[in-house]
């Protein structure tokens, strides 16, 4: 035999008489495994509930759209980097969780029902040999009582024999019943004898066979047992470990980011951007003049000095001084601020403006698409009436040309208010310096003038009355005819935009429809405007309208582009 299984077996003879302290010792063994579990779960829940308290913590230093302006400043954009590199942190400590829940928490749980199972038959077929040798030795212990007692049984028998033998006043047939008797019992003795031995004999290899083969076998198998969850412990340690490590890489380039944005910081750029973005566009005021009350003399200020001072008579002069205050000690006005941004200093003023314009400029855009892809819309439902009433569109036209209206006017309202602040106020004779998309079409009479800068403010917010500063901004933008010929200036210079696969064969018997067979590939010069139209073309001479759900589209978004803004350049230039 192997003396390596030689020593192991002599180890395991030595805890032959231990079996109820194995048992305890594989249950702990159990219970710890399940108690490094626990461990592990209440990591991965503490890894979860840190990822969670990080993305709730950068979600709610995200910046919001009032505090968008923030992001031209270098330390405002590194600070929201370092948010975001935050929340891909939070991605990792999750990343942590989920591989301890599924390496270490699922493997272990499984694993300790399988050794739950294996230690309960092993420890049933231990229980069953000791029973089969506790068996074996109550039959013994059976025999040999037995034996015992039937050896006294005899010997009182043969003592009872020779007592009558010898007494005279017995007669012969007592005497040989008590022989028979004697005999009788010397016989049941010799085979409680014999029956005692042959038990005797079979407890004992029974016993040798329990102690020497069955009981180390058990123990051999239960001590494999317990070494394999020890090896299971370190592999869940060693892999605790490398769960966490292997997030390292990742965790650190997170880090570098915020490094790298952080030594990405400007301060004089910034600096810079707060003076763009706060000057004022004041001149500094002039001199204050010594005012000798002993003699009439008037306050000289200069033209730029932006004073709350007016054209007062000599015996307002009281009330004159309280008006006169300096443009850096203007406080400002705590109510709600003009339409015209007259609160703020010129420059300011002036970009807010801008920004207003082009806002509505965009909004005008909108609805002219809007008009445009119904106007289209109604010019099919005239050509083809079964398709639906030209006549439903009309109030829809109307709203838009309403609100196309408003708007104009509302950018034309601005435009004064920046002509001031730019001092150019435009007037009839003159062109206007500044065209816009709000100048494109306009089907009606144009709007009314608007006096933009009717009301001059002063510094502090106050309005004065003086008919000089009273400008009426006269801009008369050209109409522009829209229809037929918008649509041949647009016919000769049409591009292509894509191209399309037609899915389905489409007759084109209208008048202005394109007949197509199914898997032909054409020329896209029109997108669909939402009448469900699109206009495509098979060489220079073939071109038309085909339904948009019988064609797959493929556009170009650089040609698109460069056709959506042709049309606005094209009605600017005429």
């Amino acid at each position: 035999m192997d003396p390596i299984k030689v020593e192991t077996l002599l180890k395991v003879q030595q805890l032959r008489d231990q079996f109820d302290n194995l048992e305890k010792h594989t249950q702990w063994g159990i219970d710890f495994v399940e108690k490094y579990t626990k461990f592990v779960k209440e990591r991965s829940e503490i890894e979860l509930n840190y990822a969670r308290q990080i993305r709730n913590l950068s979600k709610k230093y995200q910046p919001k759209k009032k505090e968008e302006d923030d992001n031209k400043y270098t330390w405002c954009r590194a600070f929201h980097s370092t948010l975001n590199e935050m929340n891909d942190y939070a991605g990792q400590h999750e990343v942590i969780a989920e591989n301890m829940m599924s390496q270490i928490i699922a493997e272990l749980t499984r694993y300790t029902q399988e050794i739950k199972t294996e230690r309960k038959a092993h420890f049933h077929d231990g229980r069953k040999a000791q029973q089969q040798v506790e068996a074996s030795w109550k039959q013994l212990e059976a025999c040999k009582r037995k034996f015992e007692r039937d050896c006294k049984e005899a010997d009182r028998a043969q003592q009872y024999f020779e007592k009558m033998d010898a007494d005279i006043n017995v007669t012969k047939a007592d005497v040989e019943k008590a022989r028979q008797q004697a005999q009788m019992r010397h016989q049941m003795a010799s085979d409680s004898k014999n029956e005692y031995s042959s038990y005797l004999q079979k407890f004992n290899q029974e016993q040798n066979e329990h102690y020497y083969t069955i009981i180390p076998n058990i123990f051999q198998k239960i001590q494999a047992m317990e070494e394999k969850r020890i090896e299971r412990m370190g592999e869940s340690l060693k892999t605790y470990a490398e769960v966490d490590r292997q997030i390292l890489p990742i965790i650190g380039k997170c880090l570098d980011g915020i490094t790298q944005v952080a030594e990405s910081i400007e301060p004089k750029n910034d600096s810079s951007q707060v003076i763009e973005s706060y000057k004022s566009g004041f001149e500094p005021p002039g001199d204050v003049e010594f005012e000798d009350y002993g003699q009439a003399m008037k306050r000289t200020v200069s033209e730029t000095s932006l004073t709350n001072s007016r054209t007062d008579s000599k015996g307002d002069r009281s009330s004159k001084c309280k008006g006169k205050t300096l443009w850096p000690f203007i406080k400002k006005n705590k109510g709600a601020n003009p339409e015209d941004f007259s609160h703020l200093p010129p420059e300011q003023r002036r970009k807010k403006l801008q920004a207003k314009i082009d806002d509505i400029n965009k909004d005008i855009q909108k609805e002219m698409d809007q008009r445009d892809a119904l106007t289209k819309m109604k010019e099919v439902y005239i050509k083809n009436p079964q398709m639906g009433d030209p006549n439903s569109v009309d109030p829809r036209l109307a709203e838009i040309a309403q609100n196309i209206e408003k708007l104009q006017a509302e950018a034309q309202k601005f435009e004064g208010w920046l002509a001031e602040v730019e001092g150019r106020m435009p007037v009839k004779s003159d062109p206007p310096k500044r065209t816009s998309v709000l100048y494109e079409t306009q089907n009606s009479t144009p709007p009314t003038n608007n006096n933009c800068a009717q009301d001059r403010e002063s510094p502090d917010g106050s309005y004065t009355e003086e008919p000089s500063s009273e400008v009426q901004s006269k801009v008369q933008p050209e109409t522009v005819e829209s229809g037929d010929e918008f649509d041949d200036a647009d016919e000769e210079i049409q591009p292509t935009i894509g191209t399309c696969k037609a899915l389905y064969p489409f007759d084109g018997v209208n008048e202005g429809t394109i007949s197509v067979t199914e898997g032909e590939l054409l020329y896209v010069i029109e997108e669909d405007k939402g009448d469900g139209w699109t206009r495509v073309r098979r060489n220079e001479e073939e071109e038309g309208y085909v339904p948009t759900s019988y064609v797959e589209v493929f556009l170009d978004s650089n040609a698109k582009d460069v056709f959506s803004w042709r049309r606005v350049f094209l009605s600017e230039d005429s």
